[in-house]
């Protein structure tokens, strides 16, 4: 399964280069996770709710091509792992006008019970949802 979220580029995104800042592809990997998890009928506030919490624990990006402002994107989000303690996704982000590559992305993320810190399993109600996304 993947889904796809759409972003404009705003002005504040780019920097004195006139090109995306890195930093914000990461913000829009976030976009791409929350818009997937939504599809698959989970939400921030679902998880959050339910005393669960989600750090990164991992991070990358591979820039191929700039953005610029005004550019519209498509982030597209995949799933590498979907576990009862860890989310695992792929990214990539393309210019909407030619479907130039710009970024290739991976994030992990692993749950963990909100009051204590510690790595916390996921229970039944978000973990099918999590496999269904996987069948």
């Amino acid at each position: 399964m993947e889904v796809r979220a759409q972003h404009r580029v705003n002005f504040y995104d780019t920097d004195a280069m006139e090109v995306v800042h890195h930093a914000n592809y990461i913000r829009w990997f976030e976009i791409g996770r929350v818009e997937f998890l939504r599809a698959v009928g989970i939400t921030l506030n679902d998880l959050m709710e339910a005393g669960y919490v989600f750090p990164i624990t991992d991070v990358s990006a591979k820039f191929v091509a700039p953005g610029r402002f005004d550019d519209e994107l498509v982030i597209v989000t995949r799933p590498t792992a979907l576990t009862q303690v860890k989310m695992a996704f792929d990214y990539e982000v393309r210019r909407v006008a030619d479907d130039v590559l710009l970024v290739l992305g991976h994030t992990q993320n692993v749950f963990t019970n909100r009051e204590t810190g510690r790595i916390a399993k996921l229970p039944a109600k978000f973990y099918e949802k999590l496999q269904g996304a996987l069948a």
